[in-house]
């Protein structure tokens, strides 16, 4: 697998899309940048869907995530809100990002900022059967069960 190579055919719906780019020899994501005319102002706990301008073919058996910058979400504190955001190999629609901004400040977005990346990964087909399951040591433990930080349920009055 490491090295394998995948086509993805794309369309550019705009003048201003652009190509997703991978920014280093190493880098495992495709950054995707803003298709905007005009700068939109992300409010502090707000979200905004911001268009790419890119439409993708994903083959099938492969899906697209959807995935936060790293220096986006240090420096400014947005991040993807689903991440990771799935893009299917049927989906023939626009990408879209959506951003949330973690922060306690206004960030602005541009055209043609770079917004989030994508990172393609294969897909398993699974078959369900029902049945009674085997017991673990973990059992049924949740959230914080194997150490760490405890979480208490919340309870109704």
């Amino acid at each position: 697998m490491a090295g394998e190579s995948l086509e993805v055919a794309f369309q550019l719906l705009n003048e201003r899309a652009q190509t997703p780019q991978r920014m280093s020899e190493g880098a495992s994501g495709y950054d995707v940048f803003a298709s905007l005319e005009s700068p939109v102002v992300l409010e502090p706990l707000t979200r905004l869907s911001i268009q790419t301008g890119v439409s993708l073919a994903i083959p099938p058996g492969y899906e697209a995530q959807v995935r936060p910058r790293s220096g986006l979400a240090w420096k400014q504190g947005i991040t993807v809100l689903n991440a990771p955001g799935t893009i299917d190999s049927d989906y023939r629609g626009e990408v879209q990002v959506l951003l949330m901004n973690l922060s306690q400040e206004p960030v602005t977005i541009s055209p043609r900022d770079r917004i989030a990346q994508l990172v393609f990964m294969p897909t398993i087909r699974v078959s369900f059967r029902q049945m009674s399951l085997d017991d673990t040591k973990r059992g049924q433990g949740g959230f914080g069960s194997t150490g760490g930080i405890q979480v208490e349920a919340s309870k109704s009055e």
